[in-house]
Protein backbone atom coordinates (compact mmCIF):
# COMPACT_ATOMS: atom_id res chain seq x y z
CA UNK A 1 0.00 0.00 0.00
CA UNK A 2 1.47 3.51 -1.03
CA UNK A 3 1.17 6.35 1.44
CA UNK A 4 -1.22 8.83 1.00
CA UNK A 5 -0.28 11.67 -1.26
CA UNK A 6 0.21 14.69 -0.07
CA UNK A 7 0.50 18.57 -0.58
CA UNK A 8 2.56 20.90 0.82
CA UNK A 9 1.51 24.43 2.39
CA UNK A 10 2.71 27.08 1.22
CA UNK A 11 4.67 29.29 3.57
CA UNK A 12 2.24 32.67 4.33
CA UNK A 13 4.45 34.74 6.86
CA UNK A 14 6.92 34.81 9.74
CA UNK A 15 6.00 36.38 13.27
CA UNK A 16 8.85 38.56 15.14
CA UNK A 17 8.47 39.59 18.30
CA UNK A 18 10.02 43.45 18.65
CA UNK A 19 10.56 45.58 21.49
CA UNK A 20 8.67 48.35 20.10
CA UNK A 21 7.10 49.09 17.00
CA UNK A 22 8.71 52.30 16.06
CA UNK A 23 12.20 51.06 16.77
CA UNK A 24 11.25 48.03 14.16
CA UNK A 25 9.87 50.52 11.38
CA UNK A 26 12.44 53.02 11.93
CA UNK A 27 15.15 49.80 11.17
CA UNK A 28 13.51 48.40 8.26
CA UNK A 29 12.79 51.44 6.55
CA UNK A 30 16.57 51.65 7.02
CA UNK A 31 16.95 48.31 5.32
CA UNK A 32 14.88 49.69 2.40
CA UNK A 33 11.79 48.04 3.36
CA UNK A 34 8.00 49.88 2.81
CA UNK A 35 5.98 49.04 5.93
CA UNK A 36 2.74 48.47 6.80
CA UNK A 37 0.82 50.72 8.75
CA UNK A 38 0.26 50.04 12.72
CA UNK A 39 -2.41 47.25 13.12
CA UNK A 40 -4.22 46.08 17.02
CA UNK A 41 -5.13 42.47 17.96
CA UNK A 42 -8.46 42.39 19.90
CA UNK A 43 -5.55 40.96 22.19
CA UNK A 44 -3.01 43.26 22.87
CA UNK A 45 -0.61 43.12 20.61
CA UNK A 46 0.09 44.72 17.33
CA UNK A 47 2.07 44.64 14.14
CA UNK A 48 3.43 46.18 11.74
CA UNK A 49 3.61 44.36 8.33
CA UNK A 50 6.25 44.12 5.92
CA UNK A 51 4.26 42.46 2.76
CA UNK A 52 6.24 40.90 -0.18
CA UNK A 53 5.69 40.55 -3.75
CA UNK A 54 5.65 36.45 -3.64
CA UNK A 55 2.88 37.00 -1.45
CA UNK A 56 4.70 35.79 1.59
CA UNK A 57 5.29 38.60 4.47
CA UNK A 58 6.97 39.51 7.43
CA UNK A 59 5.14 39.94 10.91
CA UNK A 60 7.08 42.22 13.94
CA UNK A 61 4.76 41.97 16.92
CA UNK A 62 5.12 44.39 19.49
CA UNK A 63 2.91 43.82 22.59
CA UNK A 64 0.29 47.21 22.64
CA UNK A 65 -1.85 46.48 25.75
CA UNK A 66 -0.13 44.44 28.05
CA UNK A 67 -2.95 43.64 30.28
CA UNK A 68 -5.01 42.67 27.94
CA UNK A 69 -1.51 40.43 26.38
CA UNK A 70 -1.88 38.74 30.26
CA UNK A 71 -5.60 37.83 30.60
CA UNK A 72 -5.40 36.69 26.65
CA UNK A 73 -3.11 34.28 27.61
CA UNK A 74 -4.42 33.05 30.77
CA UNK A 75 -7.70 32.49 28.80
CA UNK A 76 -5.86 30.22 26.21
CA UNK A 77 -4.82 32.13 23.66
CA UNK A 78 -2.25 29.88 22.50
CA UNK A 79 -0.62 33.43 20.06
CA UNK A 80 -0.16 35.66 22.80
CA UNK A 81 1.22 33.02 25.45
CA UNK A 82 3.76 31.73 22.81
CA UNK A 83 4.39 35.33 22.53
CA UNK A 84 4.52 36.14 25.88
CA UNK A 85 7.03 33.06 26.59
CA UNK A 86 9.10 34.06 24.03
CA UNK A 87 9.63 38.06 24.85
CA UNK A 88 10.61 36.73 28.76
CA UNK A 89 13.15 34.18 27.33
CA UNK A 90 14.77 35.86 24.31
CA UNK A 91 13.58 39.24 23.69
CA UNK A 92 13.46 39.82 20.07
CA UNK A 93 13.71 37.56 16.80
CA UNK A 94 11.78 34.82 15.05
CA UNK A 95 9.55 32.91 16.93
CA UNK A 96 7.37 31.09 14.35
CA UNK A 97 6.68 30.10 10.85
CA UNK A 98 3.36 30.37 9.38
CA UNK A 99 1.83 28.17 6.89
CA UNK A 100 -0.71 28.79 4.24
CA UNK A 101 -4.08 26.67 4.41
CA UNK A 102 -8.01 26.29 3.84
CA UNK A 103 -9.09 24.23 6.30
CA UNK A 104 -7.78 24.95 10.08
CA UNK A 105 -9.76 22.82 11.42
CA UNK A 106 -8.79 19.99 9.65
CA UNK A 107 -5.50 21.22 10.63
CA UNK A 108 -5.95 21.20 14.50
CA UNK A 109 -7.44 17.41 14.39
CA UNK A 110 -4.76 16.68 12.84
CA UNK A 111 -2.24 18.09 14.81
CA UNK A 112 -3.90 16.74 17.41
CA UNK A 113 -3.92 13.09 16.36
CA UNK A 114 -0.25 13.46 15.42
CA UNK A 115 0.77 14.78 19.79
CA UNK A 116 2.12 17.90 18.26
CA UNK A 117 -0.94 20.59 18.49
CA UNK A 118 -0.16 23.40 21.04
CA UNK A 119 -3.68 24.17 22.25
CA UNK A 120 -6.78 25.61 21.01
CA UNK A 121 -7.77 27.27 17.43
CA UNK A 122 -8.16 30.97 17.35
CA UNK A 123 -10.30 32.62 15.12
CA UNK A 124 -9.79 36.62 14.71
CA UNK A 125 -9.99 40.28 12.91
CA UNK A 126 -8.17 42.76 12.73
CA UNK A 127 -8.47 46.41 10.96
CA UNK A 128 -5.46 47.07 8.15
CA UNK A 129 -5.05 50.42 6.82
CA UNK A 130 -4.86 50.37 2.71
CA UNK A 131 -2.24 53.19 1.59
CA UNK A 132 -5.39 55.12 0.35
CA UNK A 133 -6.68 55.93 3.46
CA UNK A 134 -9.29 53.11 3.50
CA UNK A 135 -10.00 50.42 6.09
CA UNK A 136 -9.96 46.70 5.53
CA UNK A 137 -11.05 44.41 7.82
CA UNK A 138 -9.26 40.73 7.92
CA UNK A 139 -10.38 37.83 9.37
CA UNK A 140 -7.89 34.68 10.37
CA UNK A 141 -8.24 30.90 11.95
CA UNK A 142 -4.71 29.52 13.13
CA UNK A 143 -4.03 25.84 14.01
CA UNK A 144 -0.78 25.57 16.35
CA UNK A 145 1.86 23.22 16.46
CA UNK A 146 4.67 22.61 18.42
CA UNK A 147 7.26 20.74 19.96
CA UNK A 148 7.77 20.39 23.95
CA UNK A 149 11.91 20.27 23.32
CA UNK A 150 11.71 23.67 21.24
CA UNK A 151 10.25 26.10 23.67
CA UNK A 152 11.36 28.80 21.69
CA UNK A 153 9.71 28.06 18.17
CA UNK A 154 6.09 26.73 17.22
CA UNK A 155 4.20 27.19 13.37
CA UNK A 156 0.78 27.42 12.63
CA UNK A 157 -1.35 27.44 9.81
CA UNK A 158 -3.48 30.54 9.05
CA UNK A 159 -6.82 30.08 7.29
CA UNK A 160 -7.47 33.61 5.79
CA UNK A 161 -11.64 33.61 6.35
CA UNK A 162 -11.91 37.17 5.26
CA UNK A 163 -8.97 38.09 2.93
CA UNK A 164 -6.63 40.65 2.76
CA UNK A 165 -7.11 43.00 -0.07
CA UNK A 166 -5.48 41.61 -3.33
CA UNK A 167 -3.94 44.43 -4.29
CA UNK A 168 -0.92 45.46 -2.73
CA UNK A 169 1.18 46.40 -5.00
CA UNK A 170 2.09 49.49 -2.83
CA UNK A 171 3.13 47.96 0.31
CA UNK A 172 4.96 45.34 -1.79
CA UNK A 173 7.33 47.39 -3.99
CA UNK A 174 10.47 47.71 -1.68
CA UNK A 175 13.75 50.33 -2.37
CA UNK A 176 15.88 47.78 -1.43
CA UNK A 177 14.46 45.40 -4.12
CA UNK A 178 13.55 42.80 -2.33
CA UNK A 179 10.82 40.14 -4.37
CA UNK A 180 10.04 37.41 -1.89
CA UNK A 181 11.45 34.73 0.79
CA UNK A 182 14.04 32.67 -0.26
CA UNK A 183 14.77 30.64 3.05
CA UNK A 184 14.11 30.70 6.58
CA UNK A 185 17.07 29.29 8.84
CA UNK A 186 16.35 28.02 11.68
CA UNK A 187 19.16 26.13 14.26
CA UNK A 188 19.60 22.92 16.25
CA UNK A 189 22.82 20.67 17.11
CA UNK A 190 21.01 17.78 15.83
CA UNK A 191 18.51 19.42 13.67
CA UNK A 192 16.88 15.68 12.29
CA UNK A 193 15.36 15.12 16.01
CA UNK A 194 12.73 17.95 15.09
CA UNK A 195 12.21 16.28 11.06
CA UNK A 196 8.53 15.23 12.19
CA UNK A 197 7.42 18.38 13.43
CA UNK A 198 8.24 19.81 10.53
CA UNK A 199 7.58 17.75 8.07
CA UNK A 200 4.09 17.34 9.34
CA UNK A 201 3.45 21.04 9.90
CA UNK A 202 4.29 21.96 6.27
CA UNK A 203 2.92 18.40 5.21
CA UNK A 204 5.31 17.45 3.02
CA UNK A 205 7.89 14.28 3.42
CA UNK A 206 10.43 14.71 1.49
CA UNK A 207 13.44 16.39 3.37
CA UNK A 208 16.82 17.29 1.85
CA UNK A 209 19.74 15.99 4.70
CA UNK A 210 23.21 17.33 4.23
CA UNK A 211 26.45 17.62 6.67
CA UNK A 212 25.01 21.31 7.97
CA UNK A 213 21.60 19.78 8.60
CA UNK A 214 18.31 19.57 6.37
CA UNK A 215 16.08 22.03 4.24
CA UNK A 216 12.28 21.15 3.77
CA UNK A 217 10.29 23.28 0.73
CA UNK A 218 7.08 24.94 1.37
CA UNK A 219 4.43 24.65 -1.87
CA UNK A 220 5.16 28.34 -2.52
CA UNK A 221 9.48 27.79 -3.17
CA UNK A 222 10.59 29.26 -0.05
CA UNK A 223 12.85 26.54 1.87
CA UNK A 224 12.62 25.75 5.73
CA UNK A 225 16.28 24.73 6.78
CA UNK A 226 17.88 23.80 9.79
CA UNK A 227 21.29 24.26 10.04
CA UNK A 228 23.78 22.76 12.75
CA UNK A 229 26.51 24.66 14.57
CA UNK A 230 29.17 24.16 11.67
CA UNK A 231 25.87 24.90 9.36
CA UNK A 232 25.22 28.44 10.75
CA UNK A 233 28.93 29.50 11.01
CA UNK A 234 29.68 28.63 7.18
CA UNK A 235 27.23 30.17 5.59
CA UNK A 236 26.51 33.43 8.24
CA UNK A 237 29.80 33.66 10.19
CA UNK A 238 27.41 32.79 13.43
CA UNK A 239 28.63 31.46 16.12
CA UNK A 240 25.73 29.46 17.96
CA UNK A 241 26.70 26.83 20.73
CA UNK A 242 26.53 22.54 20.24
CA UNK A 243 25.15 22.62 24.00
CA UNK A 244 22.03 24.94 23.37
CA UNK A 245 19.30 22.48 22.26
CA UNK A 246 15.83 23.02 20.82
CA UNK A 247 14.86 24.55 17.11
CA UNK A 248 15.71 28.62 17.52
CA UNK A 249 14.77 31.13 14.67
CA UNK A 250 18.13 32.58 13.18
CA UNK A 251 18.03 33.93 9.79
CA UNK A 252 15.97 34.99 6.73
CA UNK A 253 17.15 35.26 3.35
CA UNK A 254 15.42 37.55 0.84
CA UNK A 255 15.35 37.43 -3.05
CA UNK A 256 16.44 40.58 -4.72
CA UNK A 257 15.79 41.85 -8.21
CA UNK A 258 19.63 43.18 -8.59
CA UNK A 259 21.99 42.44 -5.66
CA UNK A 260 24.05 45.58 -6.49
CA UNK A 261 21.55 47.95 -6.10
CA UNK A 262 20.25 46.27 -3.02
CA UNK A 263 24.51 47.11 -1.82
CA UNK A 264 23.94 50.35 -2.75
CA UNK A 265 20.44 50.79 -0.49
CA UNK A 266 22.14 49.64 2.59
CA UNK A 267 25.01 51.50 1.68
CA UNK A 268 23.36 54.67 1.16
CA UNK A 269 21.35 53.98 4.58
CA UNK A 270 24.45 53.65 6.72
CA UNK A 271 23.63 49.43 7.06
CA UNK A 272 26.68 47.20 8.42
CA UNK A 273 26.18 44.11 5.73
CA UNK A 274 28.99 41.83 5.20
CA UNK A 275 29.91 40.11 2.15
CA UNK A 276 29.67 36.12 1.66
CA UNK A 277 29.75 34.19 -1.37
CA UNK A 278 26.74 35.57 -3.57
CA UNK A 279 25.01 37.46 -0.68
CA UNK A 280 24.98 40.41 1.38
CA UNK A 281 24.47 39.66 5.25
CA UNK A 282 23.35 42.21 7.84
CA UNK A 283 23.61 40.93 11.30
CA UNK A 284 21.09 41.15 13.92
CA UNK A 285 20.20 44.52 15.10
CA UNK A 286 17.63 46.08 17.54
CA UNK A 287 13.89 45.99 15.86
CA UNK A 288 15.39 43.15 13.26
CA UNK A 289 15.56 40.42 15.68
CA UNK A 290 17.57 38.28 13.47
CA UNK A 291 20.12 37.79 10.37
CA UNK A 292 19.01 39.43 7.42
CA UNK A 293 20.38 38.15 3.78
CA UNK A 294 20.01 39.20 0.41
CA UNK A 295 20.64 37.29 -2.84
CA UNK A 296 19.78 36.86 -6.50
Amino acid sequence: MSAAARTSRPLDHLVLPVTDLGTARTRYEQLGFTVAADALHPFGTENACVFLADKTYLEPLAIAKREDCEAAAVAGNVFVARDQAYRFRRGEGLSAVVLGTDDAVADHGRFRRLGISTGDMLDFSRQMALPDGTQALASFRLAFAADLRAPDFFLFTCQRLQPLPADRSALETHANGVIGLSDVILSEPNPTDFQYLLQEAVDERRVSAHSFGMDIEARNGTRISVLNPAGMAGFFGKDVSARSRGLRGRAIVFKVADLAETEQRLAANAVSFSRKDNSLIVPEAPGQGVIFAFGE
